[in-house]
């Protein structure tokens, strides 16, 4: 079981960034796919605030709903890469 979540919208250059930074450090994670209409993105936006993807949760680290893909990115290489 992971405990990574991340929220994303195919085709998304954003969430691919965060998608190669995840499968580069071998980590497991969950991957819901967000509608493509911002309106219907309630479940994104209950658990960051905004709209906009990615998102990501990490359960382990007590992180909820982190967005921006480059802060993403800078967590998981310091939580998880080699500034772990």
């Amino acid at each position: 079981m992971t405990d990574i979540t991340l929220y994303e919208l195919p085709g998304c250059p954003f969430c691919a960034k965060v998608r190669t930074k995840l499968e580069e450090l071998n980590l497991e994670y969950h991957i819901v796919q967000v509608p493509g209409a911002r309106n219907e993105r309630t479940e994104v936006e209950a658990i960051s605030g905004q709209t906009g993807v990615p998102v990501i949760v990490d359960e382990a680290h007590g992180v909820e709903g982190m967005a921006e893909s480059s802060d993403i990115v800078a967590y998981l290489e310091e939580t998880y890469g080699a500034g772990a």
